[in-house]
Order: C-alpha cells, then sequence, then structure tokens
C-alpha cells in the first residue's frame, strides 16, 4: 500500500492533531494542516510545529493554512483528519465538503459520537470513526507537550457498517505512523467504551481545575466518577452496545457488571495521566474557551432522556460545568465539595452512603 500518493488533510490541529498530524510528516506522507488559531498557525509557518516527547524533542515543518484559505485550495484530499471540539463538527464538514471527492473519507479523531454528524452531512460511506488514547498539552502556539509517545498512544478506527473498506484500511496504516492501531468491527462500540472512560474524568476533573491525579484523590470526589461512570454503562447497555476492549484491554479482562466503567478509568489513570495532566475540557477553559459539554455528561444526560429516564449524577456535574461556562464558578479545588454534594442531592443510587462511608 503505498501511502505517499494520497493527500491528507488535518483539520483542527491542537495538542492531538498537530501531533498525530507531525508523526505522518515525518513518515513522508502528504499532509496538510488546516487550522483556526491564527497564532497558530503563523508560528508554525514561521518555526515549524516543536513536539515535546517525554525523551526527545522534535521540530517537523509543516504546510500550515487559516481555515479561510481553504476556499483558495485547487486540490481535493484523500483522507481528511479532524481533531475540532465535538460542537465544531458540522461546519468542518460542510468546509471540508469542496475539497473532498466522492470517494474521500473523513476520520474523527475525538471524543463523542461525532461518526453521526459527519454521516448525515458527508454521507455514512466516508464517515470514519476512531477512538484514540494519547496525552497531550498545548499552551502555546507552535508548541506540543505530548506525554506519551507513539508506541504508548492507541487508535482504534471502523466504517459504520462495519466493513474493511480500501479508504479504512489507508487510514488505520497511516495512524500506525502516530500509534498502535486496530480495526473494529463496531465503531459505534467501540466510541462508547471510550466515552464510557471519559464520563468521569473530563467534566468533574475540569470543574476541579487540577490534574486529573490530583482530582481523583480529593475526597469523595472517586466515588461520584464512579457512580458517573455506572450511569453512562447502564445507558449503553440500555441501548444495546456491546462491551467491547479497549485501551489496551484484552476480551477476557471485561467483567459482565458495571465494575467495567470503573476498570476503563482504572487503565486512564494509570496509562494515560502523568502529574501533571490536564483533561481536555480543563485546556479549554485554561484557554477561555468554551469545551466539549456537549461530549460527555451533556450526551449521557439527553440520550438517556431521548430513551426514557434521568442520569442524575451526570446532571448534576454537567450543571456545575455549565456554571463554569457561564463565569458563576472557577474551576477550583473548592468545588469537591459542591461536586459531591450535588451529586448525593441529585442521586438515588446511594452515593451519598459511599462518599461517608
Amino acid at each position: 500500500m503505498d501511502l505517499t500518493r494520497l493527500r491528507i488533510a488535518v483539520v483542527g490541529t491542537g495538542a492531538n492533531g498537530a501531533s498525530i498530524g507531525a508523526d505522518l510528516i515525518r513518515a513522508g506522507l502528504d499532509v496538510t494542516f488546516i487550522e483556526q488559531w491564527p497564532a497558530h498557525v503563523e508560528a508554525m509557518r514561521a518555526d515549524g510545529l516543536t513536539v515535546h516527547l517525554p525523551d526527545e524533542t522534535q521540530v517537523t515543518p509543516v504546510e500550515a493554512y487559516h481555515l479561510c484559505q481553504v476556499a483558495e485550495l485547487r486540490t481535493t484530499f484523500d483522507l481528511v483528519f479532524t481533531s475540532v471540539k465535538t460542537y465544531d463538527t458540522r461546519w468542518v464538514c460542510e468546509l471540508m465538503k469542496p475539497v473532498m471527492r466522492d470517494d474521500s473519507v473523513m476520520v474523527g479523531l475525538q471524543n463523542g459520537m461525532t461518526i453521526d454528524a459527519v454521516a448525515e452531512i458527508l454521507g455514512a460511506e466516508r464517515s470514519i470513526g476512531a477512538v484514540l488514547g494519547i496525552a497531550a498539552n498545548m499552551f502555546e502556539p507552535g508548541v506540543v507537550v505530548r506525554q506519551v509517545p507513539p508506541s504508548g498512544t492507541w487508535f482504534t478506527v471502523g466504517t459504520m457498517d462495519g466493513r474493511r473498506t480500501e479508504r479504512l484500511e489507508q487510514v488505520a496504516a497511516a495512524l500506525t505512523h502516530a500509534g498502535v492501531t486496530e480495526v473494529s468491527e463496531d465503531i459505534r462500540a467501540s466510541k462508547w467504551m471510550k466515552l464510557i472512560a471519559n464520563i468521569p474524568e473530563m467534566l468533574p476533573s475540569a470543574i476541579l481545575g487540577v490534574p486529573l491525579l490530583t482530582a481523583v484523590g480529593l475526597e469523595g470526589v472517586r466515588p461520584v466518577m464512579d457512580a458517573a461512570s455506572r450511569e453512562a454503562y447502564a445507558l449503553a447497555r440500555d441501548l444495546g452496545i456491546r462491551m467491547l476492549p479497549v485501551l489496551g484491554k484484552t476480551a477476557e479482562q471485561i467483567p459482565d457488571s458495571d465494575r467495567y466503567a470503573l476498570d476503563l478509568l482504572d487503565v486512564v489513570l494509570e496509562r494515560f495521566s502523568l502529574p501533571d495532566t490536564r483533561v481536555a475540557v480543563l485546556q479549554d477553559w485554561d484557554k477561555g474557551r468554551r469545551a466539549e459539554l456537549d461530549a460527555f455528561s451533556g450526551y449521557i444526560v439527553a440520550k438517556r432522556a431521548e430513551i426514557g429516564g434521568r442520569a442524575p449524577v451526570n446532571e448534576a456535574i454537567l450543571r456545575l460545568a455549565e456554571r463554569v461556562e457561564a463565569g458563576e464558578l472557577s474551576p477550583s479545588p473548592e468545588n469537591a465539595a459542591r461536586l459531591v454534594e450535588a451529586a448525593a442531592a441529585s442521586s438515588e443510587s446511594g452515593i451519598a452512603a459511599q462518599v461517608t462511608s
């Protein structure tokens, strides 16, 4: 398979998109960066992309364009990887549609269920879902701190109908340059597994304003995280989602209970978190940006209401996160008591007893 003949775009070159794109460039692939942060584009044009890895620093020359310049492009792309926020997915599909052919595909290197948004705009046959296990931060334009190297980074990709198409094989082969890559026959289920892992970490630790490993050690917080995980697991079961091995787990390591939801968080804590790892939601808030509330607890709350019922712990977490976005609260460890109290007051699952025991 000659991947060098493919034209690849990476739309949304934040910490994840940029570092993955750099790996593809360094492997000799034809990659174009498209980014909405003007200072980031200019920094990459001037000095290349700097990626600080655990054992080395790499500087990679990149071809970077501002979003507004997509209208100036007179070429088409075979593979479009997008790493924008979930709430930006739809307009990015529309943005890239004119520079994609009928057989081009868009790959959502994102959290949440963006495969559906891509399918609605570009067609199900052009939507490839992805699950990724990666830890990276970006606090200044042109510079990424990648806390887990490619050897410890993990991807699962798949088509919406489970078929192994030529484009899917190309996507998987390209991503092997950025991490260990496998193909899923049920990408929706695979993405649900990652969602279950994300639910306890993303909004709770961001509300607390501290790295994930610090947040999980605050008094009363882990039981709240576990209760949110269990709600996500129960919803997945009610939707008929299969429990699949992800994040390095094997089929033999999947218990037939909601213990699996807690196990997935343990994997995130053990394999993808360093003492200074701040979740993506907190990084957005640190930069004064809107975060992906809709992709995490917001998705669980909405989906549970859609099929009937409530997810009270996730509701409580979501309400606190909305208060942060509204400027009523600041991310802080002082919010731990609010988090515990709100979850206990909202839940009928006995979390109050867990917290005080």
